[in-house]
């Protein structure tokens, strides 16, 4: 992932800064790796890759239906809307599992992650238009989807 950040950013792709590259994201992977991950091996299962290239399409459609659904909501303020803050419950345990869940929260649909409480498994997230409070259903509306992708690549 440096190493593509390291291309994106130099938009250089000749073989001198393809090694640099190489070196440079080695040399940050050994000394801050344990910052972003605590067991590394799991990012040698290349399967966790391809869910994850899997995952961006669904994230990518999310976020074009959050915002086209964003702006009939601006346009048509008569639209009624029930902001509300509800719970729900997942079964990731990573924190960077539980990191993209929130994220995708957030940058999708019309919620907004609160807060984690990653022991009891529950993220509480400000719904604008909160269809009900039962923990269950609103799981199965906003986290029971993605988990399935997420668990494969962060578990």
């Amino acid at each position: 992932m440096l190493l593509f950040l390291w291309c994106v950013l130099s938009w250089s792709f000749d073989l001198q800064h393809i090694a640099a590259g190489i070196v440079i994201a080695l040399i940050i992977s050994f000394f801050a790796g344990d910052i972003f991950a605590k067991k590394a091996y799991p990012f040698f299962q290349v399967s966790r890759y391809f869910w994850f290239l899997a995952y961006i399409p669904v994230f990518l459609w999310d976020c074009f239906k959050a915002n086209v659904a964003m702006a009939f909501a601006i346009i048509r303020p008569e639209i009624p809307l029930r902001p509300g803050i509800v719970k729900v419950k997942t079964s990731l345990k990573s924190d960077a599992g539980l990191t993209f869940l929130a994220n995708h929260l957030t940058l999708t649909r019309d919620t907004i992650a609160i807060d984690i409480d990653a022991k009891r498994g529950i993220i509480y997230v400000h719904w604008l238009n909160a269809q009900n409070t039962d923990i269950e259903k609103n799981t199965k509306i906003l986290v029971a989807r993605l988990e399935k992708f997420l668990k494969k690549v962060f578990e």
